[in-house]
């Protein structure tokens, strides 16, 4: 049986209003926008290096982001290509007004990260692996 690598994955938000949130992913945070608003769902596919964001306009019902609906985690985690890459989105980002949840800091864990809360409420880490001793050096399952 023939198998095949992935190479992209892309993270599906279910959103109140495509076209703002797509908006705030292209001003905030500097992301393309791709609008696909005629079809039946309509949606945005929205890009910024090798990140993908699709923000599908809901049809019902409210949109949470997990720490509201579960009381923990983030939406979406998203590594920079090294850690200075970290305080060097963190600097855009809060030059352009994003709400910043958590300022760059070490972790327990061995990541250096922030966080910033989308327009949506979603928080999204944003980090890379700083202490690999500690990160990948077993004390988990």
């Amino acid at each position: 049986m023939r198998t095949s690598r992935l190479v992209n994955a892309a993270i599906v938000f279910t959103v109140p209003d495509a076209r703002r949130t797509a908006a705030f992913y292209r001003d905030v945070l500097g992301f393309r926008v791709v609008e696909h608003y005629e079809y039946a769902e309509p949606f945005a596919t929205l890009y910024r290096d090798a990140v993908e964001f699709i923000v599908v306009q809901a049809q019902f019902g409210k949109v949470v982001s997990n720490r509201e609906q579960y009381g923990s985690g983030y939406d979406a985690y998203l590594d920079p290509e090294d850690v200075a890459g970290v305080d060097a989105l963190f600097v855009e980002f809060q030059h352009k007004g994003a709400v910043i949840e958590n300022p760059p800091a070490a972790t327990p864990y061995g990541s250096y990260e922030f966080v910033v809360r989308d327009i949506d409420g979603r928080r999204i880490g944003i980090g890379k692996v700083k202490d690999e001793a500690v990160f990948f050096g077993g004390g988990g399952t």
